[in-house]
């Protein structure tokens, strides 16, 4: 009897797989995350942002789950509160600093406007442009009534750049609301389901990537909370240690100078252009040996902590050299702003653990491809007598 042939063919195919299902997984995987790249590459940077935060701060919110006795809603959002306070006192403090400075300022302007002013002593004694400047800030400035001519000159010829500049300004900090919000509501929900999401991120990991998987994955939070509190110690540390250099070459505002500084190490090249910029002030005004001293003891300062500290501190237990951390987070300010400096350290440190795996297991391989020694003893001939 002639046996049937199922209508839609064999229901198991007889021929072998063009991929095996492993390697078929893996590309499949990397095509998903490329097509969801593409797809949402706007909501991007205040994903990273939010998982950036979640992972640094992911002990806090484990003390704080176990102190509501397990309740992951109250205590994602306890959490999120307190990272909202961690945002908003600095903010409210910078801004009240610059509503103070900008009032003060205002009435140093109107009352030099009512009775004209004087070229000040730092800008005429500059090197090489001093006369010519002070020259410009007599003809402008220097008779009542010339800062009030100076702005409407400027504002009447540029009313519409002005404008624009305000309408893209009011655009760009809507902007900058919408992407917070939303980047405390995926914070909210990191907290309360990233124990769930990362079980089952490790379930496909290891059946992607199995023996390598809890290595590799184990390097990511590592990397972000050691970043996160590297970066932190080193801008309190240079923002203090300058601070104080400040102050002992007679730099009016040290503590206002060492907060900027301190800031401005968050950033790659930020405190040595600030200590620059404070170290030719100095001479500028006629205290030539403080400046030459404050800049010579910065770039000392400064070079040690880039070289040593900065490599030790960022990149977890990978242990970034210098030149891989110093790429990290130049490209990831490159790319992505302020959140380039916590994801480009991480997105190295990755790239360095999994070349560090490969030659492991290239060495591995290896050894295990060699013959084995012989090791048995060679008979010695007997010696006649």
């Amino acid at each position: 009897m002639q046996k049937q042939i199922p209508l839609f063919g064999p229901t198991r195919s007889v021929r072998p797989a063009v991929l095996p299902p492993l390697t078929a997984a893996r590309w499949l995987l990397v095509l998903v995350f490329a097509a969801g790249a593409y797809f949402f590459h706007g909501f991007i940077v205040p994903v990273l942002a939010a998982l950036v935060i979640a992972l640094a701060t992911w002990p806090v919110y484990r003390r704080l789950l176990a102190a509501v006795e397990g309740n992951r809603s109250l205590a994602a959002t306890v959490a999120l509160l307190l990272i909202l306070a961690f945002l908003i006192a600095p903010i409210v403090l910078v801004a009240r600093y610059a509503v103070a400075e900008t009032q003060e300022w205002l009435t140093w302007v109107v009352e030099a406007n009512r009775t004209g002013v004087s070229t000040p002593l730092w800008i005429a004694t500059l090197p090489w442009v001093g006369e010519v400047l002070s020259e410009q800030w007599t003809h402008y400035f220097g008779h009542p009534g010339g800062f009030g001519e100076v702005v409407q000159t400027v504002s009447g010829s540029n009313i519409r750049n002005i404008y624009l500049t305000v309408l893209a300004a009011g655009g760009s900090a809507f902007s900058l609301m919408l992407t917070i919000l939303f980047m405390l509501i995926v914070l909210f929900f990191a907290y309360r389901d990233g124990a769930r999401f990362l079980h089952q991120v490790d379930l496909i990991g290891e059946r992607v990537l199995p023996g390598r998987w809890d290595r590799i994955s184990r390097v990511v939070p590592a990397t972000i909370s050691s970043t996160v509190t590297g970066m932190t110690i080193i801008a309190f540390g240079e923002g203090i240690v300058l601070g104080v250099a400040y102050y002992i070459a007679g730099v009016p505002s040290p503590v206002t100078l060492g907060v900027i500084t301190g800031v401005m190490a968050l950033i790659p090249g930020g405190a040595p252009l600030s200590m620059t910029l404070v170290s030719i002030y100095l001479a500028a005004s006629g205290s030539l040996f403080a400046g030459l001293a404050l800049f010579a003891w910065g770039t000392i300062e400064l070079f040690i902590v880039d070289k040593t500290i900065r490599p030790k501190l960022v990149g977890g237990p990978i242990k970034l050299p210098f030149l891989p951390t110093i790429f990290g987070l130049v490209g990831g300010v490159k790319t992505m702003g302020f959140l380039g400096l916590f994801v480009g350290p991480v997105l190295m440190a990755l790239l360095v653990a999994i070349w560090r795996e490969w030659i492991h297991e290239l060495e591995v391989t290896a050894a295990m491809e060699q013959p084995p020694i012989d090791v048995t003893p060679v008979p010695v001939p007997a010696r006649d007598e």
